[in-house]
């Protein structure tokens, strides 16, 4: 997808954080955008903001865990917009706590949304972009989709599946005129520490330091996926971490330890 003018883009989350910062950035590159999230006071924020750019926007109430309402979400999106070439699957959670005591509906919670909102909007959107022959699908994962940390086992699982069933999607859609686009950010400040559920109040109060303090701005993420859509690139990573992460993990994954120990600090 060469350009981005004209288009009309979904995307999860797009209530705040890197959903908010995309879809201002594509609404920029001239796309007209379709925000899903349960925060409504957050998406009319953004769609007042994407309006602002001269674009159209309509704000879908949708818990993207929840199959049947994902399904709804495309024929919502074609109703208000007529079509659909790109989506962002980036709606996301977190919870903070060991595996040994990490409460079974937590663990599930994080998966309905990570994981099987991704599936969902892949799956959902998947026959009419293949249909037309054009298209593109960006999944959120993370750095933690490339290293297990502790007290984050749900939100790695999660995000290393995203990762794999997102390489996996590319590799069955050669030649269909659809991209697929893992995305792995490090940090960047965005609400997830905030509402993400922690066992240990003072460990959350020092993460949230941590994030609004040595973290990076979502407007970063969103300008890497515009680019990454229209070169159509199989995987964005963003930050110096990542990239640290990625090639220690290839060449010296030993020294992972180091990093795994660093970032211990956060969850003791």
């Amino acid at each position: 997808m060469k350009t981005l003018k004209g288009k009309i883009a979904v995307v999860t989350g797009g209530a705040s954080g890197i959903g908010r910062a995309t879809a201002l950035r594509l609404a920029a590159d001239g796309c007209d955008v379709a925000l899903a999230d349960v925060d409504e006071a957050g998406m009319i924020e953004t769609a007042r903001e994407v309006r602002a750019r001269g674009r159209r926007v309509s704000e879908h109430r949708v818990d993207v865990s929840k199959k049947d309402e994902v399904a709804g979400l495309v024929d919502a999106v074609v109703a208000a917009h007529g079509g659909v070439h790109v989506v962002v699957n980036n709606a996301g959670v977190a919870v903070s706590q060991t595996i040994a005591e990490h409460e079974l509906s937590d663990f599930e919670w994080v998966v309905g949304i990570n994981f099987w909102g991704v599936v969902y909007g892949s799956k959902f959107f998947l026959p009419r972009l293949i249909a037309q022959g054009e298209g593109h699908i960006v999944n959120i994962s993370s750095v933690f989709g490339l290293i297990g940390l502790p007290t984050q086992s749900a939100y790695c699982a999660t995000k290393f599946a995203v990762r794999g069933f997102t390489e996996a999607l590319r590799a069955e859609l050669v030649g269909t005129g659809v991209g697929a686009t893992s995305v792995h950010p490090g940090g960047i400040n965005t609400n997830i520490v905030k509402s993400a559920r922690f066992a240990d109040q003072a460990q959350k109060t020092r993460s949230v330091k941590f994030f609004e303090t040595k973290t990076v701005p979502p407007s970063v993420v969103a300008d890497g996926i515009s680019r990454a859509i229209r070169r159509d690139q199989a995987r964005l990573l963003v930050t110096k971490e990542t990239y640290v992460v990625d090639a220690l993990k290839r060449v010296a994954p030993a020294v992972t330890d180091a990093i795994v120990g660093r970032f211990k600090g956060l969850a003791t």
